[in-house]
């Protein structure tokens, strides 16, 4: 079903007594579990309702194509400063999908440690809820909220709690320059500790990852002058001789938030585990099966490929806090994908779903195994 407005999508909501899976390009079908039900098509929501360069705010139909509305903002310097990764090459989608897409998935790259996730800078929504009605959240203002921060909720929810037709994100201008720093031959603890002493400077560190057996890399960005100051005194900082990378710099960002360094593991099973930084070591030192990894967000997030069908419990076993999400496997249907939460959250969960969607309408099983 590709209903036309959201008058059509209300009504096929309130006289459907069967599920529905809702996808805009399907580009994100393999995250989380199998959903069955009538495939509800949201792409026709596509309009850029308002694009405000001076105001910073833009207003777009969930189904538009993050490809072509990221074409826009560059043509006024402009830019989501989460920096939304591309699965596409990971979970062999055609494309990196829609802008509904990317919020019902959370989706935030290495820029996320300063400028924060997604769900940080989405400010409405519009769209119909599992009762069948229309509604809207968040206006083109960043203003205090009481009770349910709905556009926040919406992000990471999977699609779980309403069928969105059009959000309201913040944008920001792009950085004039940016330059990477790479220093060589770091253990991963040594790199944490580098990573840590960076970011917690003033040198205002923007990304920082380490990929074992090629180097740690701090990304700096801003105007030309502020830059080469900050890049010569993070280099006294760490107290390691560095090279500079500046043209290839926001290639090789974009092939860490895109996952690239595990691409070459074809057919492996691959991990997206949140931690502290500081766990991130004995984390990697506690696994002891075959691997291969890198860590973004200064250690805090950690992209482990594993053989496929490694028992998640294993993994999970190795955290010392934290949570680890199966973002691709062959055998994801016999995993639990998702961190098995505690009964006062996993409680909570399910009253929000329940004020949203009471008869489970929205891509149900999504985010648990045999719902």
């Amino acid at each position: 079903m590709k209903p036309k407005s959201e008058a059509e999508l209300a009504e096929l909501v309130r006289e459907s007594s069967k599920p529905f899976e809702i996808i805009g390009t399907a580009t994100k079908r393999a995250i989380g579990y199998s959903v069955h039900g009538t495939c509800l098509d949201l792409s026709g929501f596509n309009t850029v309702h308002a694009y405000e360069p001076e105001e910073l705010i833009l207003e777009v139909g969930a189904g538009a194509l993050l490809t072509d509305i990221q074409k826009r903002l560059h043509k006024c310097h402009q830019y989501f400063a989460f920096e939304p990764p591309d699965y596409s090459a990971l979970l062999g989608g055609a494309h990196s999908g829609t802008i509904g897409g990317m919020v019902a998935c959370n989706l935030s790259g290495p820029r996320r440690l300063k400028a924060g996730a997604l769900r940080d800078h989405i400010l409405g929504v519009r769209g119909v809820s599992g009762r069948g009605e229309n509604f809207k959240a968040g206006a083109r203002v960043v203003k205090n909220v009481t009770g349910y921060d709905v556009p926040k909720l919406m992000a990471g929810s999977y699609g779980t709690l309403a069928a969105l037709t059009s959000v309201i994100i913040k944008v920001l201008p792009k950085p004039e320059t940016e330059e990477t720093l790479f220093i060589a031959g770091l253990s991963d603890t040594e790199a944490v500790q580098a990573m840590s002493l960076a970011m917690q400077s003033s040198c205002e560190v923007s990304c920082a990852a380490h990929v074992p057996g090629q180097g740690t890399f701090l990304r700096l960005e801003g105007i030309a002058p502020s830059v080469a100051y900050r890049r010569d005194k993070l280099f006294q900082l760490v107290g390691e001789r560095g090279e500079v990378i500046d043209k290839g710099s926001a290639t090789f960002w974009r092939d860490i938030a895109n996952v690239t360094p595990l691409q070459a593991c074809k057919g492996d099973d691959i991990w997206k585990i949140s931690v502290p930084p500081s766990d991130a070591p004995q984390v990697m030192a506690k696994l002891a099966c075959d691997k291969h990894s890198y860590f973004d967000w200064a250690g805090g997030l950690i992209w482990l490929a594993v053989p496929q069908g490694t028992d998640g419990a294993v993994i999970r076993a190795a955290l010392i806090s934290g949570h680890a999400t199966l973002l691709r496997s062959a055998k994801r249907e016999a995993q639990h994908i998702f961190q098995p939460q505690p009964a006062a959250l996993a409680a909570l969960n399910s009253r929000v779903k329940q004020s949203f969607d009471p008869q489970h309408h929205f891509n149900p099983g999504r985010m648990e195994r045999g719902h």
